[in-house]
């Protein structure tokens, strides 16, 4: 069984890829003090955080960021992220984010998933979100045709004949 993480508040909450567009890796890292953790995830965990995070910011009043979420710096990833899961605590104006673990499948009789439970503030959320939509608005431009991610050496269009 991997190793869960529980931390109160972190000082930075960050996304980032390794890889060309197209055969990109996605990361999403959380930092708090010392502790650099990394998880493997999907371009679809990351778009679907920052969608997801941005509406919890559109119930708050509006949060100004001076800063922009910090750089990714690889390293060795702990797990694959599966599911997520967010909250608002009110009484600490944080948001809380957890991150569960995929298991594959022979794994799967294993009793519980690793989770990476944390907190930010709404401007540490509000600066994920620029950055996470960056960098998901950065991969292959879609086809003028068919709406399918171009590859740099083209791509088979269903609609071309």
């Amino acid at each position: 069984m991997s190793e869960s993480y529980r931390f109160d508040l972190v000082d930075d909450f960050t996304t980032g890829t390794i890889g060309r567009p197209g055969q990109r890796t996605f990361f999403l890292q959380v930092v708090a003090g010392l502790d650099r953790i990394t998880f493997k995830c999907e371009k679809g965990h990351v778009s679907a955080l920052a969608t997801s995070l941005r509406t919890v910011l559109a119930d708050l009043p509006e949060v100004t960021t001076g800063s922009r979420s910090g750089e990714l710096l690889v390293g060795a990833e702990e797990w694959n992220v599966g599911g997520i899961g967010l909250a608002y605590d009110e009484d600490g104006d944080r948001i809380i984010i957890q991150l569960e673990e995929m298991l594959f499948e022979e794994e799967e009789d294993e009793d519980d998933s690793a989770t990476a439970r944390f907190s930010i503030t709404p401007a540490m959320a509000a600066a994920f979100c620029e950055r996470a939509e960056d960098l998901v608005a950065s991969g292959r431009p879609p086809c003028q045709w068919c709406g399918r991610p171009l590859d740099p050496d083209g791509h088979i269009c269903p609609r071309m004949n």
